[in-house]
């Protein structure tokens, strides 16, 4: 029977990696909901389009396609994998995902594309917006210091454990008080703080919520 796991949480929180091991493990589809507004900012700034630039973003949008192959997601045909993980996108990535028309298209986007199999979906609005009656919602976070140190650890960005840790507590600040889409825990989510877990206890405690008949 079809049914959608929802990996909400902040950045740094472990929702990528979680949820492609949860795939794995399950045989379910994964989609990281993330890597696709990082596409879109990358496409922007690319463009030189700018946050006050309503009208173009909504023109521009018509000339985006994102898809995934392999692990990989392609702009337009383009492999962006490592291109997204700059520290210009990370430091874009919130005001692109908080506008309106940006979230209409690609929540559209998440919901035709895991319609008809079981998915695994990690993003910030997943159990709130994108699919509020999934069967399982999972909100992970972790201490801004634990997520800082988890993202200087992957060698993607150029900023010091200090600006690091300073970057997040200001995107999390940013994207949990925007008005569209803003990121919280839904109510029938399970929180957890995974600040002093490794990745397996914390796919061992997502397991431990689901049902039986679903876990192979």
């Amino acid at each position: 029977m079809k049914y959608i796991i929802a990996l909400d949480g902040p950045s740094g929180s472990g929702k990528s990696t979680i949820a492609q091991e949860l795939s794995e493990r399950l045989g379910i589809e994964y989609l990281n909901t993330g890597s696709m507004y990082r596409a879109v900012t990358k496409y922007f700034l690319d463009k030189n389009i700018k946050e006050s630039d309503l009208d173009k973003i909504v023109k521009n949008l018509e000339n985006i396609q994102i898809d995934f192959n392999e692990g990989a997601i392609f702009l337009n045909g383009d492999d962006v994998s490592k291109e997204i993980r700059s520290d210009i996108v990370t430091k874009n990535v919130s005001w692109v995902s908080a506008n309106e028309d940006v979230r209409r298209k690609l929540v559209d986007m998440q919901r035709q594309i895991a319609k008809n199999t079981s998915f695994i979906l990690d993003g910030r609005d997943i159990g709130t917006v994108v699919f509020p009656n999934a069967k399982y919602k999972f909100f992970l976070t972790a201490s801004p210091r634990v997520r800082a140190i988890r993202r200087f650890d992957q060698n993607e960005s150029d900023l010091s454990l200090d600006e690091l840790e300073k970057s997040i507590i200001e995107r999390d600040e940013y994207d949990s008080n925007r008005e569209t889409s803003p990121l919280r825990k839904a109510e029938d989510a399970c929180l957890i703080d995974n600040s002093d877990l490794n990745i397996e206890e914390t796919i061992d405690m997502i397991l431990d919520k689901m049902d039986s008949e679903d876990v192979i």
